[in-house]
């Protein structure tokens, strides 16, 4: 097993930044690529981004890139989502995941991820 925290959400003004992490334990961290999803109220978890195991690649959903970027440190055994010009329709909760994988190609689907943290909260207020 492998657990999952995410931590740095919190209430921003439109324009700002928050960057997000996920620290993790259980399972040897570089051997895992890495995601964060995001959960509107009433809405489907979807996709932002993702990071191979050796963060060589990396995947945005669709008009985050740009905004938003996602790193790793595999000494830390944590990931992190910096996330820019925040938007009010960027307010969701952030989950950040996990599956077991070292190739390039990136999953994008929530299904194909092992594991999941709790989530955070992110509000941006216009």
């Amino acid at each position: 097993q492998m657990q999952l925290v995410e931590s740095g959400g919190e209430l921003v003004q439109a324009g700002g930044s928050l960057r997000l992490s996920c620290a993790t334990s259980g399972q040897p961290f570089s051997s895992y690529a890495m995601g964060w999803f995001r959960q509107a109220p009433g809405k489907e978890r979807k996709f932002v981004a993702a990071i191979s195991w050796n963060a060589y690649s990396t995947y945005y959903g669709d008009s985050l890139k740009g905004r938003f970027a996602i790193s790793r440190d595999n000494f830390e055994n944590t990931v992190y989502l910096q996330m820019n010009n925040l938007k009010p329709e960027d307010t969701a909760v952030y989950y950040c995941a996990a599956y077991y994988g070292l190739g390039s190609a990136l999953r994008t689907s929530p299904e194909e991820y092992d594991y999941w943290g709790q989530g955070t909260q992110v509000t941006v207020s216009s």
